[in-house]
């Protein structure tokens, strides 16, 4: 509803965000809390997030679509790794079959976040193309994803306005650009390189890889017959059946998997290099190119699905050079070994920049909160900020195996306090000072550069977070929303600010 007079608009949840996230976050609204007014506030043209944003050749999910895809709404595609356009015509398939697109507000950018505790609302400062205006709400889910839209990782290179050719970055990929005949050279190991090198090879490409360092990659079919021959019971166990079972069945691989690398590093390095030895046997490829220096999922695995990356090694239309970046010159790039890679497009693939809530700031009660001073409860909640819950989903499974576990949280937590007769709850540690953890424990660049920017974790439950599924459908699933929890009443003297005594400093060997 909105105030005629003062030209602000009032509803009871807000949801920043229309990608993957913001739409299983809306469905969850929709079930859970029925009769709430909600709105998705997109800062895009268009929902879908991600997969509307890239639109590089050859985009494709790196995580199956069975866990990828909604509890709610089964995969419908053969594809259990799926290009972008069939991922982002499922999410638009799916907000439409809801009536979820009739709640997004598109070019709707939220810069700005106040809480008041004297009234129990958020006012949001929202920017579009008509200008700045205002939307109060009771509550937020903060569903923008965890990178920046706007300011990928784009570093600047020596003599890089000496190159005659063209520079592109793959977050904004031009739709003009003719790559068919050209030589290309992507910098870049990571799973936007693996994905774009073979796909711009296929389509006519002379590519080489230029990367740093190495990343682990492994080969597994586009499609999964087990799957497949699963699906033809539906008939007999219903489609939610049977899409749950072969949900929980990835799920499981995927977990065990990544817990056998953790478990046994070195037998996991070994199976991941023989199978790359046997794509690359006779190729003459150096195994230099895939041996990386760290171990097993200290980094995320990049998926190769039917072995398409090899398979473009093989034919000779693609190279991998393994050096560092001296210089860009006119015709190319010179490495340190003194050589120099000719090419007619540089494609950097160099990585995101993370960032919580696209830059927005938030204040309560006048204060603004610094988010890297602060301990996530449950992956779910900043401590000491009311009526708010943000979604970070998993790194080493399916995003979305824990992003519908914090909707369903989330819905339970408005349902507590509107039933409770409160005002508000927020999060804040009632018990030991605890040792500030990393939201996400990964050594990647990207996320190392940018994550002592994020809220900490603890080192015990409800504050800890466990990159694993099945564990925390035990505690984050049961949607225990008490624990470590305040909960203020209309008229209540108490604020936020009473309880929040945590500090927490960046350490110096963080890169910057």
């Amino acid at each position: 509803m909105t105030d005629v007079a003062t030209r602000v608009e009032e509803h009871d949840i807000v949801i920043i965000g229309a990608g993957l996230s913001g739409i299983d976050a809306a469905y969850r609204v929709q079930t859970q809390n029925p009769g709430k007014d909600y709105v998705i506030l997109e800062a895009r043209s268009a929902l879908g997030g991600t997969w509307d944003l890239f639109r590089y050749p050859g985009v494709r999910s790196d995580s199956d679509m069975y866990t990828l895809g909604f509890p709610f709404e089964p995969w419908p595609g053969p594809d259990a790794i799926a290009d972008g356009d069939k991922i982002l015509k499922y999410l638009q398939d799916t907000a439409a079959k809801y009536g979820i697109d009739e709640h997004i507000v598109y070019d709707s950018k939220v810069t700005d976040a106040s809480w008041d505790s004297a009234d129990g609302h958020w006012t949001l400062e929202v920017t579009g193309p008509g200008g700045t205006r205002t939307v109060r709400t009771k509550f937020v889910y903060w569903s923008g994803g965890y990178y920046s839209y706007d300011n990928p990782n784009n570093p600047t290179f020596p003599g890089q306005d000496s190159f005659e050719g063209r520079i592109v970055h793959p977050q904004f990929w031009p739709e003009d650009l003719d790559y068919e005949g050209k030589k290309v050279i992507i910098i870049g190991s990571g799973a936007t390189a693996i994905t774009l090198a073979p796909s711009m090879s296929k389509r006519g490409a002379e590519v080489t890889m230029l990367q740093r360092s190495p990343t682990y990659v492994i080969t597994q079919p586009g499609k999964d017959p087990i799957a497949l021959s699963l699906k033809k019971l539906e008939g007999k166990l219903g489609r939610d059946k049977v899409y749950s079972m072969v949900r929980m069945r990835y799920a499981g691989m995927t977990l065990g998997f990544y817990e056998f690398t953790r478990r046994a590093p070195k037998l996991a390095t070994k199976m991941l290099l023989n199978q790359v030895k046997a794509q690359l046997a006779g190729s003459g490829v150096d195994m230099k190119h895939f041996t990386p220096k760290y171990k097993p999922w200290d980094q995320r695995v990049c998926v190769v699905p039917n072995a398409d990356l090899f398979r473009e090694i093989r034919s000779g239309r693609m190279s991998v050079v393994t050096d560092t970046i001296d210089s860009f010159v006119p015709e190319g790039i010179r490495i340190s070994s003194g050589e120099v890679l000719k090419a007619d497009i540089i494609v950097t693939a160099t990585g995101l920049r993370m960032q919580l809530g696209g830059g927005m700031t938030l204040n309560v009660d006048g204060q603004q909160v610094d988010l890297a001073q602060r301990f996530a409860y449950r992956g779910a909640m900043i401590e000491g900020v009311p009526n708010l819950a943000v979604c970070v989903g998993y790194i080493n499974s399916s995003w979305t195996l824990r992003a519908d576990m914090l909707a369903q949280f989330f819905t339970t937590f408005v349902n507590h306090v509107e039933n409770g007769g409160y005002s508000f709850g927020y999060p804040v540690n009632s018990g030991d000072p605890m040792e500030p953890l990393p939201f996400m424990d990964a050594t990647s660049t990207y996320i190392q550069r940018d994550i002592w920017d994020f809220p900490k974790v603890g080192d015990r439950n409800p504050w800890a977070v466990k990159q694993n599924f099945f564990s925390e459908r035990k505690t984050l699933g049961k949607k225990n929303v008490t624990d470590d929890m305040v909960y203020v009443r209309a008229g209540e003297a108490r604020k936020p600010a009473d309880d929040v005594h945590t500090g927490v400093t960046r350490p110096e060997s963080v890169p910057a």
